[in-house]
């Protein structure tokens, strides 16, 4: 089994980070990197794709809302088109970087409002993906399974990589729970690896009110801003090799 591990990453800027991006870059298989709206740097996106290709990271964009203070996780009344420019212009800004390195952008993973916003809408979904599709057809979407998002990647004519969250916990329905509410960050290590061996062994995860539901996912993501983020992945990546399982790239497991 293959198993793609991945991370939000490069989200401080200038001299501030969130997270010990070195040591978290020699765990996961694919970094979603900041673009520099929510978080990031021109810098800082450098530094994140030279540290992804000396490990043998699968590079990301990750595009959020222009609000610093919000870490991008506040709505805005953005209208349709106004959103995709500026989802466009972060990816385009972290191609450039990254093939300025030798390296190519493997996959896109929204981050926080702009992906609520887009996944609300339908048409605003179609919008985003052809836009995506029109710059590289070949870019993985970092989903949520059944999704308006996957499926408009999928009528876009781009491949998709389910996602399971390993720090954030789910309802009945399968959506996450709103930050802020008790018990929607699991940081605690017997949660998490009851949760990640759960997923790995029965593809299954237990909703926050006791339901089992199905998660029909490939790649597990840890948020980097998580308190104790690197441990957290430590203790995932752990697990997975534990099951005899082996780590992916997006590209890989994509489909």
């Amino acid at each position: 089994m293959k198993i793609n591990l991945n991370s939000d990453m490069g989200e401080g800027f200038g001299p501030y980070r969130l997270c010990d991006d070195e040591a978290m870059m020699k765990l996961v298989s694919s970094a979603n990197i900041a673009c520099g709206f929510h978080g990031g740097d021109p810098d800082t996106m450098a530094r994140m794709v030279r540290l992804a290709k000396q490990n043998g990271v699968g590079i990301g964009a990750h595009p959020g809302l222009p609000d610093r203070a919000g870490f991008g996780r506040r709505e805005f009344p953005y209208q349709p088109d106004e959103l995709r420019q500026q989802m466009l212009y972060q990816l385009g800004a972290l191609t450039a970087i990254a093939r300025s390195e030798g390296a190519d952008v493997e996959h896109f993973s929204f981050h926080a409002a702009m992906g609520n916003m887009v996944n609300r809408d339908p048409a605003l979904a179609d919008m985003m993906m052809n836009a995506i599709f029109a710059v590289d057809p070949k870019l993985v979407i970092f989903v949520t399974a059944d999704s308006e998002i996957e499926r408009a990647a999928k009528r876009a004519g781009l491949k998709t990589l389910a996602l399971f969250l390993a720090d954030r916990a789910y309802d009945a329905k399968g959506s996450l729970v709103a930050r802020g509410l008790p018990g929607a960050l699991i940081k605690d290590e017997a949660s998490v690896r009851a949760r990640v061996r759960r997923f790995l062994n029965e593809g299954t995860v237990e909703a926050i009110d006791g339901t089992i539901i199905s998660m029909p996912a490939r790649s597990i993501l840890v948020h980097s801003d998580t308190p104790g983020s690197l441990e957290l992945t430590g203790i995932v990546r752990s697990e997975i090799l534990a099951a005899n399982a082996t780590l992916a790239s997006a590209s890989e497991l994509a489909s």
